[in-house]
């Protein structure tokens, strides 16, 4: 076991800069009270049904034979865009990931500052009887080097639906593991149990260890992942295709951008438009544009 017990807890009246400082140190904090509890009793009306109609996994690490898993969020929970745009998760994502990389472009150094987009969606429900997950780092999606690349490339929430305990399988989290190189492996033993309760949430980084726990309670822990990604990297869920459309046009602007419509200064994402370099967030803009078709 870590000489860690529990990670920093902090309350809902915390500053950004508090929860990116514990983030930093720690490698994940957890945020008490992240919802009120009229919001949660909102989630928890919205995220049971989804979950009650999922099946079980069918392997041990993806999915877990004990354990449903419900993607495309964006298209099916209302409440997804609160929990994005929340001030203390959208904020810290933001003060991580977006740091500026200098460039040069012919004669001149530049300054880029890079978006960020809404990298994968999830509601786990872990049952009695599930075993721990095995532990990793959610920036292995992107094969990220640790310490080569010097940043993080992913900041995510687990937000509390149900009371989070050691014995229900709480969140495994190695505290100080985002230091860690790519040749140093996590050990079970290393890893302590996320507890907080529902409506809390647990806010930790791409290169941070972690795992589901393993449930010997008799009852499910249920929570609600989604993780901000550099807008450079491939979203992990494919949002394009997860969100129907008519769910899309009336989400903000600002929350179609994050799931990836739009470009930012370095054209990630670009639609070519009349001979130009288009942002795509214009297709969404007129309700009688269709997606463009292979030519």
């Amino acid at each position: 076991m870590t000489t860690e017990t529990r990670l920093t807890t902090l309350p809902p009246t915390t500053t950004v800069d508090e929860i990116v400082e514990a983030i930093q140190r720690d490698g994940g904090v957890v945020v008490e009270g992240f919802l009120v509890d009229d919001r949660l009793a909102e989630l928890r009306s919205q995220v049971y049904p989804i979950l009650e109609s999922t099946g079980y996994g069918v392997d041990e690490f993806f999915a877990g034979t004990q354990t449903r898993r419900a993607g495309g969020l964006f298209g099916r929970v209302d409440m997804m865009s609160e929990i994005a745009l929340h001030p203390l998760y959208y904020g810290a994502a933001k003060k991580i990931l977006q740091q500026p990389v200098a460039l040069w472009v012919g004669d001149d150094r530049v300054e880029i500052v890079p978006d960020i987009q809404i990298g994968v969606t999830q509601a786990i429900q872990i049952h009695s009887g599930q075993g721990a997950q095995r532990l990793h780092r959610d920036d292995g999606s992107f094969l990220w080097r640790h310490p080569d690349y010097g940043r993080e490339g992913r900041v995510q929430i687990m937000v509390a639906v149900s009371d989070f305990t050691e014995e229900n399988g709480g969140t495994l989290i190695i505290p100080g593991s985002h230091r860690w190189d790519d040749e140093r492996g996590p050990k079970q033993e290393e890893a302590i149990p996320t507890v907080m309760r529902a409506g809390s949430a647990l806010i930790w980084i791409g290169s941070t260890y972690h795992g589901g726990g393993k449930n010997t309670s008799d009852t499910a822990r249920t929570g609600l992942t989604m993780a901000f990604d550099l807008a450079c990297l491939r979203q992990e869920e494919n949002q394009y295709l997860s969100v129907p459309r008519d769910k899309l046009v009336g989400l903000s602007e600002e929350v179609q951008r994050l799931l990836g419509w739009g470009s930012g200064i370095n054209l990630m994402g670009y639609v070519e438009r009349d001979g130009q370099m288009a942002d795509p967030h214009f297709l969404l803009e007129d309700p009688a544009l269709e997606l463009p078709t292979v030519r």
